[in-house]
């Protein structure tokens, strides 16, 4: 509790400099990777990673100094070319931009790590800690890095407000984007600027092999929980900026712990809870819904076979056993005592002994399914021409989903027919 307190009361500079540049750096990389994320760039993040070392450690020898606006200028600068080469290989030839992203990436870490190497054995003071930009250290922030950060910070979310209309379109519909006018080309360019200066100003934390991560999994992790972009965006970037705030705590509390690396598990583990816990689109949501449908279609095949039962012995309220449902529909014993156990839950079933009887209540919801499917058969043979043996199987689906909007149009459409294909009546 002491350290918690000390930690969140900023005391210590050191403290400030670390929290402020990692939530500066995962919040802003969060928001510009919202777009190369929906753009399906996820690599391009990856790629500039790896190919701003040679532009860090080309700085470092022509400067002489571990200055880093010169290192973030060197870096910024390898960065964007790597991604012009993609652009361009892709263009001008059959290789495909997975391939194009794999081939620049290795060339230009490559050469980064020869000019790494050298760098080490030149016997140069100066250059010691220069390896930090591999593997990233927050912890090594200082006052003069957070300043250069913090410049970029500004200059990467002032840039995305004020050109959010045009990225979203570009993001979404680029055919529709060139059709009426926007410099499509122009946009696609600062959108790769920004990202590099992103991927720049993050690998001071993060490093080069887990910078990719930083960029892309706060936009994947937004994605599960909305379907508006702003909110993404907004919720992107608290994402990123918790993830700094904990990973700087966990290095705080545990000095062995890496800040970088604990970012981007701290991040992995917020996307793997919203991959399985999100409303709608999680896993757990899906299989419920999924759970959800599965029952109701069990009980509304179940209600429509008692119906069915009652129409041909002219009975609807007759009691059924287990084992003549069973043989008019193929289903496990434990399967029909489920769907017959929520039926009696709700009130479309009642139970006498080892038999079931449909309510009045059962009897028209059954009556309802009755209708929809031999409704839709009827449209299918009538509207669209389906010979009459080859419309079951497409009712049988259809009519759980019919709504009574659709249910009103279909009757008014057919002319709120008696019969359907087979001659069986259509109950009202």
């Amino acid at each position: 509790m002491d350290s918690l307190i000390e930690f969140f009361s900023f005391s210590d500079p050191n403290i400030r400099y670390v929290v402020a540049g990692s939530v500066l750096l995962a919040a802003s990389a969060a928001i510009v990777g919202s777009f190369t994320f929906l753009k399906k760039k996820a690599l391009s993040g990856d790629a500039v990673a790896h190919s701003v070392l040679p532009g860090v450690c080309l700085a470092f020898i022509l400067s002489g100094t571990k200055n880093p606006f010169y290192l973030v200028l060197g870096a910024f600068a390898t960065g964007w070319l790597s991604l012009v080469f993609i652009d361009n290989i892709v263009a001008r030839s059959k290789i495909k931009e997975d391939t194009a992203t794999g081939l620049i990436l290795s060339v230009f870490f490559g050469v980064g790590i020869l000019l790494l190497t050298a760098i080490q054995h030149s016997g140069n003071a100066a250059q010691s800690g220069l390896d930090q930009f591999l593997f990233g250290k927050a912890a090594s922030l200082v006052g003069s890095d957070l300043i250069v950060f913090s410049s970029i910070s500004v200059i990467l979310i002032a840039s995305v407000i004020l050109f959010f209309k045009e990225f979203t379109l570009i993001a979404f519909d680029e055919n529709f984007a060139k059709a009426i006018g926007f410099p499509v080309r122009g946009l696609e360019l600062l959108l790769t600027t920004l990202t590099v200066l992103a991927v720049v100003i993050g690998i001071q934390a993060v490093g080069v092999v887990l910078m990719a991560a930083m960029l892309i999994t706060p936009a994947a992790a937004a994605r599960f929980w909305t379907d508006k972009l702003r909110v993404m965006v907004i919720l992107a970037a608290f994402i990123g900026a918790f993830s700094g705030i904990c990973g700087a705590y966990i290095s705080y509390i545990a000095p062995a712990m890496p800040t970088g690396p604990w970012i981007v598990m701290v991040l992995s583990i917020l996307a793997i809870g919203s991959f399985f816990l999100a409303p709608r689109k999680g896993i757990m949501s899906r299989y419920l819904l999924q759970r959800k449908n599965q029952n109701q279609i069990l009980e509304e095949n179940l209600l429509k076979l008692f119906y069915k039962m009652g129409e041909k012995d002219q009975d609807y309220l007759k009691e059924r056993s287990l084992k003549s449902i069973q043989e008019k529909r193929p289903y496990s014993f434990r399967k029909i005592k489920r769907g017959l156990q929520r039926l009696l839950q709700q009130g479309f079933l009642e139970r006498k002994k080892d038999k079931w009887q449909l309510t009045l209540a059962g009897k028209s919801k059954g009556q309802r399914v009755v209708k929809l499917h031999r409704l839709w058969e009827l449209y299918l043979t009538e509207k669209m021409n389906i010979a009459p043996d080859h419309v079951h199987d497409d009712a049988e689906t259809i009519e759980h989903i019919i709504t009574p909007e659709i249910e009103r149009k279909l009757e008014k459409k057919l002319g709120y027919p008696k019969t359907d294909p087979h001659q069986s009546d259509i109950p009202y």
